[in-house]
Formats: C-alpha cells, structure tokens, sequence
C-alpha cells in the first residue's frame, strides 16, 4: 500500500500520514527533554527517535514516500537553527532505519502555495493551515494534540496529491 507522509521538522512539528486507502493520522513529533550537551546548565527539546520509530514501523513494507520541510537555517537564530538541524538529523536516522529511501526535501512555500489562500503570511500561515487541515481531515483531535497548525498532515497531502497527478 502507498503511504504519503509529511513530517513538518522541528521539535515543535509534526508528523501527517495519509494512506491510499483513506487512512489518516497526525501525530506531534515525538520529543523529550533532557539536560544539555553543553557546559551551561540547562534542558534542550530533542527528538525521542524510539517514540519516532513506534510511529513509523506500522508501515514497514510499504511503498512509503516522505516530504521533510527544511529546516529553519539562520545564522543570527543559532539555538533555534542548531535545535532544527538537530531534529532533522535524527529524523533522517530513523527514516533511515527503516529503509525508507523515498524522501525528499520540501520549502514550506511549495506546498503552501497549493493548499493554503494565496496571500497569507506570517501568524496568517498557521491560521490558514489548520483551519484547511480541520476541513481537509475533519477526523483529527487538533484541540487533543494541542496542535497551532495542520503543516504535517498538509505536507503529507501535497505530496498524495504530487503522486497522484503524475
């Protein structure tokens, strides 16, 4: 079976997966917080790449394809640019894990210009985004997962729809 997922990187992101039977689901990226690497005192978010891989092994075996937005790269935001470069290179390592081959990397522009109203920008991209996610994929529990927006599950229908156009 073909199964289209999104994952919207970061540690504040999410994980969209549509399957050709109709099957949907959007998870919040699985993180834990633990002490630093560095020599200051403190707790950094990271990726929980066990939680990762109990998501992702439901769909060993099948034709899985995967969009990865990229990550936010800033050098005057360095903790922020270092945490989604983080997150990237551990979702890659699970995505890896499994033998899942077929991703690829995608501008957030790209899929929001084919689902969300032209126009939108700034704190208006995360409104459009879940409010076509709740019309979209009416099934989903946003409240539940405490979600500001549906990019996961609508990277993952940009990539269905890309796939099924061709």
């Amino acid at each position: 079976m073909r199964v289209f997922i999104g994952i919207d990187n970061g540690v504040t992101g999410s994980i969209g997966i549509i399957r050709e039977d109709g099957f949907y689901v959007l998870h919040r990226m699985t993180t834990k917080s633990e002490l630093s690497y560095t020599k200051k005192k403190q707790n950094i978010t990271r990726v929980d790449g066990i939680k990762l891989s109990a998501v992702l092994c439901m769909y060993a075996g099948d034709d899985v394809k995967i969009a990865i937005e990229r990550p936010f790269v800033n050098p005057g935001m360095f903790k922020s640019t270092l945490s989604a470069i983080r997150c990237l290179e551990a979702t890659i390592t699970v995505i890896e894990s499994f033998k899942f081959f077929s991703y690829k990397y995608i501008d957030s522009k790209e899929w929001q210009k084919v689902l969300l109203p032209a126009g939108c920008e700034g704190p208006e991209l995360k409104i459009a985004s879940l409010e076509i996610g709740k019309r979209l994929f009416p099934k989903i529990d946003y409240d539940g997962l405490k979600m500001k927006d549906a990019d996961g599950i609508l990277i993952a229908e940009y990539l269905r729809r890309s796939y099924v156009l061709k």
